[in-house]
C-alpha cells in the first residue's frame, strides 16, 4: 500500500536526518577537543554533548517509529479499524500507523495518525457505519480498508 510506503519514507528520512546531524556534532566535538583548553572550550564541549544527547533521543524515537510500522502488513485489509487500517470517514481519510501528518497520494488527501493519538483512539475498533465523536465533531465511518 502506498500509504505504508509513505510512512516508511517519513521515518527513514527522519532517521537519516538525525544520523547526519549526530555525525556533524561528533565531527565538531572531535575538532573542538583538539583546540586549546579554557572556559570557552569547556563550555563549547558541554554544549555539543547536550546537543548530541538531544539528537540521540530523536534518533531513538525515530527508530521506535520504524519498529511500530513493522507489524503492519500493507496488503491486508480490515473490516474493523486497527493498526494498518485505512479509515474513510465523513471528515477525512485516516491511515492508522504513525503520526506522519498529511499525505497526498493520487489526488487524494490522507492523514497518518498513531493509534495512540487522540484521533487514532477515536478511530480504533470501528466498522463501516459506526459513528464517533472528536472534539464535538461527529465522525461517520464510511469504510475501513
Amino acid at each position: 500500500m502506498a500509504l505504508f510506503q509513505e510512512c516508511m519514507r517519513f521515518v527513514e528520512k527522519r532517521i537519516n536526518n538525525t544520523t547526519i546531524a549526530l555525525n556533524e556534532v561528533q565531527e565538531s566535538f572531535d575538532a573542538e577537543t583538539k583546540s586549546t583548553a579554557g572556559d570557552k572550550h569547556d563550555t563549547a564541549l558541554a554544549m555539543m554533548q547536550m546537543e548530541a544527547e538531544q539528537i540521540s533521543k530523536q534518533l531513538s524515537e525515530a527508530t521506535k517509529l520504524k519498529q511500530s510500522l513493522l507489524p503492519i502488513d500493507p496488503a491486508e485489509s480490515h473490516s474493523t479499524s486497527r493498526l494498518g487500517s485505512l479509515v474513510i470517514a465523513s471528515n477525512g481519510n485516516f491511515y492508522i500507523a504513525i503520526s506522519a501528518g498529511k499525505i497526498e497520494l493520487e489526488g487524494a488527501v490522507f492523514f497518518a495518525v498513531s493509534p495512540f493519538s487522540p484521533m487514532g483512539q477515536v478511530l480504533m475498533d470501528k466498522k463501516a457505519g459506526d459513528t464517533a465523536k472528536f472534539n464535538d465533531l461527529k465522525i461517520t465511518i464510511k469504510e475501513v480498508i
